[in-house]
């Protein structure tokens, strides 16, 4: 790790302040340079995924997932009912979806980019677009040190224009994270309301007052679109309803962080609804750490907050 580097461990290379300094001492070609200072400049970065069996990786995928959609997906006119569709976390019971999550190139990568292992958490498989409002997926599944997660969209077929593609604002990723202490509403333990709707009017209004533009991802298959934690993404409507989207999304987060949900978090009352993270490359859970130490392990003192206690209670009395 170089000096730049250790100033500021808790933040993620490719978003440091001193990003321009790490950059050349990271071990990347120029390639990947090229796709560091673009998450870094952009919060997104567009790359060839890293498999060279993806045409037919994609086909076993929607061959494999097609029954589980509420419709035949053959039938042009029956796509038109596919309101989004998704199927979470395939990767339990499809071996394809599972080596796209866990490809080695593409962990490699994410690792170097952000100076910590790289664990694959969530699997979404996509076969029309969502039409989901601009959002951020901070809210969902964030850690504590902020932004050790980002998300890789990768194209099962040519996106055509019409089909609902994927947009994203850039630069959005470097904005603050929109907390519930700063919309000033308490929400632990209360899901009465889905995740990101109070959040929806505060990121549209900054989009309006920043005049921010929403750029479409129309890949061609086998592109992929890796984006930071914070950046606002969305999907385009479906102006065709009778054509399909086929797509995989993979979440990641990264070691030696606490994972939680902050849509129903209170962070400075350390209220946090903690997630449980399975890695998809192993199979096993990956304990909240803080500090080198799961969290679980972090207990208050009590003996010193006790005395401390009783030291301002002789103080106030006399």
């Amino acid at each position: 790790m170089t000096e730049l580097a250790k100033l500021l461990p808790g933040m993620p290379l490719v978003e440091s302040p001193f990003f321009e300094g790490l950059l050349l001492s990271l071990p990347l070609s120029l390639e990947e340079q090229t796709i560091a200072r673009a998450l870094n400049r952009d919060g997104f970065a567009i790359i060839d995924f890293p498999d060279p069996a993806m045409e037919t990786t994609a086909e076993r995928i929607k061959a494999n997932l097609a029954p589980r959609f509420s419709a035949d997906l053959t039938d042009p006119d029956s796509i038109k009912a596919l309101p989004d569709q998704r199927v979470q976390d395939a990767w339990q019971f499809d071996d394809d979806v599972r080596a796209i999550a866990t490809n080695p190139r593409m962990l490699d990568l994410l690792s170097r980019l952000y100076g910590r292992r790289a664990i694959p958490f969530q699997t979404l498989n996509f076969s029309v677009g969502t039409q989901q409002s601009v959002h951020s997926d901070a809210v969902h599944f964030s850690s504590q040190p902020e932004r050790f997660m980002c998300g890789v969209w990768l194209a099962l077929e040519d996106i055509h224009p019409d089909a609902g593609p994927l947009s994203y604002c850039p630069g959005s990723h470097s904005w603050p994270i929109i907390s519930n202490v700063m919309l000033g509403t308490p929400r632990y333990g209360n899901h009465s309301q889905l995740a990101q709707t109070p959040y929806e009017p505060v990121w549209n209004a900054i989009l309006d007052a920043t005049a921010t533009p929403t750029q479409t991802f129309t890949p061609r298959k086998g592109q992929a679109l890796i984006w930071a934690a914070n950046l606002l993404h969305g999907g385009m409507p479906q102006h065709n309803p009778k054509l399909t989207r086929w797509s995989q999304v993979t979440h990641y987060v990264f070691e030696d962080c606490i994972y939680y949900t902050p849509a129903y978090s209170e962070e400075p009352l350390g209220k946090l609804e903690l997630r449980n993270i399975v890695n998809i490359a192993t199979g096993l859970s990956e304990p909240s750490r803080l500090f080198g130490r799961d969290v679980q392990t972090v207990r208050p003192r009590r003996r010193g907050l006790m005395r401390h206690l009783a030291n301002a209670w002789k103080a106030i009395a006399g």
